[in-house]
């Protein structure tokens, strides 16, 4: 990963709420071209962390960094060209089709009308297309699949064209063969399109098997490396090891024991 920029750099950042410190201490970096899950117990701050990136809520203290300037330094439409957001709940949309709300991606550059120009309207048919779902394209929203709807977010956000996307479990509603060609697809648009892509699961074998790098919350802290880094740490096995559960190191996987 030597060769790619950093998109996101979190330095002492602090996070929570007036009353509560979630986490404190937090040094990290998000690159381009990787795609990193953040994983970690219920209740660690996996949601607060990707609030504060996403500027929904306020730090508590230290420093959040978008491509070199702080996050409170950009004003709100020039923060929308920089981070693309897909969150987990259901859009509460309806009687909207699919190319319209790919459409809505272009909302930070459309201006005050809303009006798409003709280049607008490639950007969102070449991410309709390169989520693979152009068959869907006239389809209302709430005519789609669990998996279809996300992929429609997803590509709502490709057309937002920000350089870093947060997805909050974005695999939460999917089956298995959804959740597996969903992470494929997050993996592709970092390879392909140099995307820093940063979302929260509780997929942990598939983190294990597609993600560039983990950020491990648990304790209040956050350990950060590539599966391999944080597995050799030990820190993966004093998150996963319970009595009758054991994670091998070697093999990066999970094991129950009888």
């Amino acid at each position: 990963m030597s060769g790619n920029k950093e998109t996101i750099r979190l330095e002492n950042l602090v996070i929570g709420y007036e009353t509560k410190t979630v986490a404190e201490g937090i040094n990290a970096s998000l690159n381009s071209g990787e795609l990193t899950c953040l994983i970690g117990p219920n209740g660690a701050g996996k949601s607060t962390l990707m609030r504060t990136i996403c500027a929904f809520q306020k730090k508590l203290g230290g420093s959040i960094f978008i491509e070199g300037k702080e996050l409170s330094d950009y004003p709100d439409k020039e923060l929308a060209r920089k981070i693309g957001v897909v969150l987990t709940h259901r859009p509460q949309i309806q009687n909207m089709s699919v190319e319209e709300l790919v459409a809505l991606g272009r909302s930070p550059y459309t201006g005050f009308f809303g009006r798409l120009t003709e280049e607008d309207k490639r950007i969102v048919a070449e991410a309709i297309d390169m989520i693979g779902i152009t068959s869907l394209k006239d389809r209302m929203i709430q005519n789609l699949s669990d998996g279809e709807r996300q992929k429609v977010m997803i590509a709502k956000a490709i057309a937002q064209q920000t350089p870093l996307i947060c997805l909050d479990e974005p695999t939460a509603f999917l089956d298995f063969p959804s959740k597996i060609e969903t992470m494929q697809l997050l993996k592709k648009l970092c390879r392909e399109q140099g995307k820093t892509i940063f979302l929260s699961t509780h997929d942990l074998e598939l983190t294990l098997q597609i993600a560039d790098r983990i950020f491990l919350m648990q304790n209040g802290t956050i350990t950060s490396g590539t599966p391999q880094e944080t597995a050799q740490s030990g820190a993966l096995s004093s998150f996963i090891e319970r009595e009758g559960i054991i994670f091998d190191k070697l093999q990066m996987r999970v094991k129950i024991s009888r």
